[in-house]
């Protein structure tokens, strides 16, 4: 047992401040929420918080294809009109609109799972948390389900420059079908995803008997579940199989996606998870004491979002923080009770024993090929990618340049102050 976990925490006020649009699901205002609960309950104190730097386009294209990062960068919502060939090639449009600072957004968010990555290479953390991340259905040349860049993948091949084995593991309630597609002919990363699956529900792939290719095959895990799984359930077979997992796998650092829509109520959801539920995974997943990488992804419940990654960023620092949400700037959203924990949901659970277990019994025997961990020849580690230094004269004077982009990154002392000095307070609901 380590003597006490060092936690890294990445957030930017910024990200919280993007606009999706009239009607579209995806608020990141949620992240401003989450935040505000993570200092009202005082977590901050336990914590090392930085502000992400904002990944460079050659970063991003470690992963995504140079041309669609460069259309990401370029287009803007007064000129996407010039665009409709190049907006349907790249899947921007309804789910995926183009808004004001999209590139900026995708930058930060990023930048944040990147850096955490980083930090969880060079041993100066064991556990990294990015709310903002997780946002797991971008593809290589394409946007998809509310995601544009797949921060996970960034961060999954961050971590493989120093590890041999890398465990993914997702409990939003969509398949993680991006990052599962960018490993899916690779043994160096396992990726092990539980959603709900059927009845069209998006994005459509995640079937059991998808297990992977080539050298990748076994090596991708899919849990489909129907509607109404509750907490037992879900639990229950979620500590089976990812026991088993990294029994067999020996993996040297986690990946853990805790998208938020598989809890009850959700507005896109269908499952029955109280917070408590939910925030079982992260508990459990945290005992093996591997380096561990946390990340934030789907919800669309804002308030229950924001009550769910604070109560699970406590699991991370094993603090049990009181159920009654003290006074902090967004207490509206949290009334008319203003408590942290969300019972769990009354959809009827059509998952039924004997499904359950067929499941668990095919994930499994698909596990049991997999003979041992595979072993990988580690050539000499490539350097973390090089930042390049600030320089005045090269830039481009017509361009703004705030503070922000001068600031180190490290969270500043002011940014914890909740008044005058916290720029994230203003901020209204989007």
């Amino acid at each position: 047992m380590r003597s006490k976990d060092r936690i890294s925490y990445f957030y930017d006020g910024d990200v919280g401040s993007v606009y999706f649009g009239p009607n579209h699901p995806m608020k990141p205002h949620r992240l401003c929420m989450t935040h505000h609960l993570v200092l009202s309950y005082k977590l901050h104190d336990k914590m090392e918080i930085y502000r992400p730097h904002k990944a460079y386009p050659v970063e991003l294209a470690q992963f995504h294809s140079v041309d669609y990062v460069d259309f990401l960068h370029r287009i803007t919502p007064d000129t996407q009109h010039l665009f409709s060939n190049e907006l349907a090639k790249y899947n921007l449009g309804e789910d995926c609109p183009v808004f004001d600072n999209l590139f900026e957004f995708c930058q930060i968010y990023a930048g944040g799972t990147i850096d955490a990555a980083r930090r969880l290479n060079n041993q100066l953390c064991d556990i990294a948390i990015n709310w903002a991340g997780g946002l797991h259905h971008a593809k290589k040349c394409e946007a998809s389900g509310f995601c544009y860049i797949n921060d996970l993948v960034l961060g999954i091949l961050e971590l493989l420059k120093y590890h041999a084995r890398v465990l993914y593991i997702d409990i939003d309630v969509h398949h993680g079908d991006g990052v599962e597609e960018a490993f899916y002919f690779t043994d160096r990363v396992m990726t092990v995803s539980f959603h709900k699956y059927g009845d069209l529900f998006f994005p459509g792939t995640g079937d059991v008997k998808e297990m992977g290719e080539k050298e990748g095959k076994f090596y991708a895990i899919n849990v489909p579940l129907k509607d109404g799984i509750d907490d037992t359930s879900f639990t229950r077979l979620f500590k089976t199989i990812i026991s088993k997992v990294v029994e067999i796998y020996a993996p040297g650092v986690i990946v853990l996606q805790c998208g938020a829509d598989s809890l009850a109520g959700d507005r896109l959801g269908c499952f029955n998870l109280s917070i408590d539920g939910h925030a079982e995974c992260v508990r459990f997943v945290k005992k093996f004491n591997l380096p561990l990488l946390v990340t934030g992804g789907g919800g669309y419940t804002k308030e229950n979002v924001a009550r769910c990654w604070a109560v699970e960023t406590g699991v991370l620092l094993d603090t049990e923080l009181p159920n009654e949400i003290p006074e902090n700037d967004y207490i509206k959203y949290f009334g008319p009770d203003y408590s942290l924990k969300i019972p769990s949901g009354h959809i009827e659970n059509l998952n039924s024993k004997s499904y359950l277990s067929s499941i668990k019994m095919q994930v499994l025997e698909n596990l049991r090929c997999i003979q041992h961990a595979p072993s990988v020849q580690m050539q000499e580690v490539p350097p973390d990618f090089y930042i390049p230094e600030f320089d005045e004269d090269e830039l481009n004077p017509d361009e703004r340049i705030n503070q922000r982009t001068q600031d180190k990154h490290i969270q500043r002392d002011d940014e914890y102050y909740e008044g005058d000095n916290d720029h994230d307070h203003h901020m209204d609901d989007v």
